[in-house]
């Protein structure tokens, strides 16, 4: 897994604040997680960052954005931010501003349910 390590290294200076932060490898790259939510993903030289819905179209008019398609598909509320768009602190500060003003409007998720716990369906233990 190769990603860019000194783009880490300016991430975690940006989300250096935050307490709910979780950083995993995922994608083949490392992935930001604010809120048990995507929020953006290193992968090789680009930045993939979570935009949202309503966000998505008008980020695909900046510079250097392209659509994420991981899959072969793009995904909307998703995009590529090339490394010419995040070059200057600036730039790479609004792009993380957007994802993360995405990410914390989004509802807390339901907590998790442990897997020893059973489903209980109409009295039946599942």
């Amino acid at each position: 897994m190769a990603f860019d390590r000194g783009l880490e290294e300016r991430l975690y200076e940006l989300f250096n604040a935050r307490h709910n932060l979780v950083v995993k490898k995922m994608f083949g790259g490392l992935c930001f997680i604010i809120s048990e939510y995507m929020c953006c993903v290193i992968i090789g030289d680009k930045l993939m960052v979570r935009v949202g819905p309503k966000n998505y179209s008008s980020c695909l008019t900046k510079p250097h954005v392209t659509e994420m398609d991981f899959t072969g598909k793009p995904v909307k509320g998703l995009v590529y931010i090339l490394p010419e768009g995040f070059e200057s602190d600036a730039d790479l500060e609004y792009w993380i501003g957007v994802c993360v003003n995405f990410v914390d409007s989004l509802p807390p998720k339901p907590p998790k349910r442990s897997k020893s716990a059973k489903k209980v369906i109409k009295g039946k233990v599942k």
